[in-house]
Formats: structure tokens, C-alpha cells, sequence
């Protein structure tokens, strides 16, 4: 096959820079090891805008980014078991580890060294066609549109690794900072699990959707829960909102920062933001193990998963619609 249009990071900068150029890039052949999808979906991350706004440093100069692709196996390189063509895969975020590093070894792999990243040290989803390890590929579960699946990849298993990382006791009352793809769906995971979700988000459309999946308050970001809170988790990649979500915390509450960019952090007071056991925790990535448990619980769970369509050629208009909080839910390109 020859080449086809999709989307390359070619000058990381604010999205009114117009960073990305839509422009024939190469179909990719897969390696020993490795499979190449088809993509039939491709959610749009606030990764991607990281990657794209030049957030993250540049590991493969013009990437194609894009990590939450729904696809259909069509080419199997050397050595692949276990995948046939025409399967329903899942490509995530993470993409490949050593898996021999003392990370590795003790079930972290998400925080390996040598790790790779889809759409970011590797060539993603914003494209028709994309190549994954068969080992870091996800089964998908049914009853789900390919749209819907899409956002499961990184806003489900993220939003999941985030509250498992808040230590939300059984019954606990949860704050939710933020409210895009990731922290609606965390949300719902939380409310199955019978806790109590009050959601802080500046967007007033965010804080219907929360109330219509069941929150039981939402307010301003800034604002503070009516009641102190167990554990609480971070969305929005603003650093000032880090006290105030400290503050809110009961004593022995948690706070998990979900993102991997979040602007400074201003300076924190021992006695008003940490005493009493508060913990502040980061969340990094995630284990192939934290997306086959998400992924089991959506087959279990039927969530629902809120998505804004977009055409393939219109992603730069995507990404700059969420860096301007005008997408409620997940964006998901459609090629």
C-alpha cells in the first residue's frame, strides 16, 4: 500500500500555532511481534494535547498521535499467536517495557524506564491504519460501539488506575476535579461501587452530565464539596486546585493527581494540607493488568460513555475544542 493522510505533530506549540499538519504519511508494516489495526475509532486524549502543544518533550520528531484506537487486526507480523485478521483490538497508551527491569519484575511495568508510548514514542491512532506488540493489544468487550470503546483505553484505565491510586474506602465519599472523558467514566466505577461523588468542574455542561450519572453535587472547581472527603482525584491539569482539593480531604484522605502534565504547584502549608495522614499521590501510566481489570469491569458494568464525533481531518478542531473545555465528554475521531 502506498501512503495515506493523517495527522503529524510537526511544530509542537498552542493549538492557534496550528502544530499538527494533516499529510500522507506512511502505512506501517508490522513488526515480529506486532499487528497492524485497522482504525475504526480513535478517542482524543488531553495526552494528545500534551504531545501536541509540546507539554511532553518530543521523542519521535512528527509523530502521529493518538493512544485510545479501536481497530481491526488486517496484517500479522512474525511470530504473532493468539490474534487472527478481522479481530477487534484495543491499542492504549502504553505500548511496550522491557519487561526485565526491577520494575517490571514486581508488576510495575508502568513505571519501566524503557517503556513506549503510542502517539508519542510511536506512531498512533490519528491515521487510518496504526501497528501495536500483540502483547500490549486488548481484547474488547461486547455491547459497545466502536465510538464508545474508544475512550475505554485511556480515560477508562487511567480514570481506573487513578481511583484504585485514592484508596477509596468501601462506601467513601469521593471529590472528582475536572470532569472530561476520564473523570466521567471513573465516576461511574466509583458510583457501582457504592461510593458518594461530589464533582468540581468550571464547565457548567460537565456538572449536568455528573448530576445526570448520579453525582450527588457538582460545583465551580474552585468550590468545596458539602461534606470532607475520603479521597479525591485530580483531573484538570491545574496545579493551584491541589490545596484546594487538600483542604477538602477528611483526616486519612487521599488525593491522586491523574494526569501526566499538571502546571506548578503553589506552595502547600504542612498543618492546613497535610497533617492528619492527608497523602498526595501521582499517577503514572498504567499496567496491562490495570487495563484487562477496566476493560472486565466494563464488560460487567455497562457504562456510559458520553462521545463528541469528529472526522479524522477535523482533529486539530477536536484538540483545540478540548483545550477550550468546549467538549463534554470524550472526542472521538472517526476516520
Amino acid at each position: 500500500m502506498g501512503g495515506v493522510r493523517g495527522w503529524q505533530v510537526t511544530r509542537p506549540g498552542p493549538m492557534a500555532t496550528s502544530p499538527l499538519a494533516y499529510a500522507e504519511v506512511p502505512v506501517p508494516e508490522p513488526a515480529p511481534g506486532e499487528v497492524r489495526v485497522r482504525v475504526l475509532a480513535c478517542g482524543v486524549c488531553r495526552t494528545d494535547l500534551h504531545v501536541a502543544e509540546g507539554d511532553l518533550p518530543v521523542r519521535r520528531p512528527g509523530v502521529v498521535p493518538g493512544h485510545e484506537v479501536v481497530g481491526e487486526v488486517d496484517a500479522l507480523g512474525d511470530g504473532v499467536s493468539g490474534l487472527g485478521l478481522g479481530d477487534r483490538v484495543g491499542i492504549a497508551w502504553l505500548r511496550g517495557t522491557c519487561q526485565s527491569c526491577r520494575y517490571c519484575r514486581r508488576g510495575a511495568e508502568n513505571l519501566c524506564p524503557a517503556s513506549r508510548y503510542t502517539g508519542w514514542t510511536d506512531d498512533g491512532g490519528y491515521a487510518p491504519w496504526a501497528t501495536v506488540p500483540a502483547a500490549f493489544s486488548y481484547r474488547l468487550p461486547s455491547g459497545y460501539t466502536d465510538a464508545e470503546l474508544a475512550p475505554l483505553l485511556c480515560a477508562g484505565i487511567i480514570g481506573f488506575r487513578a481511583l484504585e491510586r485514592a484508596s477509596l474506602p468501601p462506601g467513601g465519599r469521593l471529590g472528582v476535579y475536572g470532569f472530561g472523558g476520564s473523570a466521567h467514566l471513573a465516576t461511574q466505577v466509583a458510583l457501582a461501587r457504592g461510593a458518594t461523588v461530589h464533582v468540581l468542574t468550571r464547565s457548567p455542561q460537565a456538572r449536568e452530565l455528573a448530576l445526570a450519572l448520579g453525582a450527588a453535587s457538582a460545583g465551580p472547581a474552585d468550590g468545596r464539596a458539602p461534606e470532607p472527603l475520603d479521597a479525591a482525584i485530580l483531573f484538570a491539569p491545574v496545579g493551584t486546585l491541589v490545596p484546594v482539593a487538600l483542604e477538602a480531604l477528611d483526616r486519612g484522605g487521599v488525593l491522586a493527581i491523574a494526569g501526566i502534565h499538571l502546571s506548578d504547584l503553589p506552595s502547600l502549608e504542612y498543618q492546613r494540607h497535610l497533617f492528619y495522614e492527608r497523602e498526595l499521590r501521582s499517577v503514572t501510566s498504567n499496567t496491562r493488568e490495570d487495563g484487562r481489570a477496566f476493560l472486565g469491569f466494563a464488560a460487567e458494568h455497562r457504562l456510559v460513555v458520553h462521545t463528541v464525533p469528529y472526522p479524522l481531518d477535523q482533529a486539530d478542531r477536536a484538540l483545540a475544542d478540548l483545550a477550550g473545555d468546549r467538549v463534554t465528554g470524550a472526542a472521538v475521531l472517526l476516520p
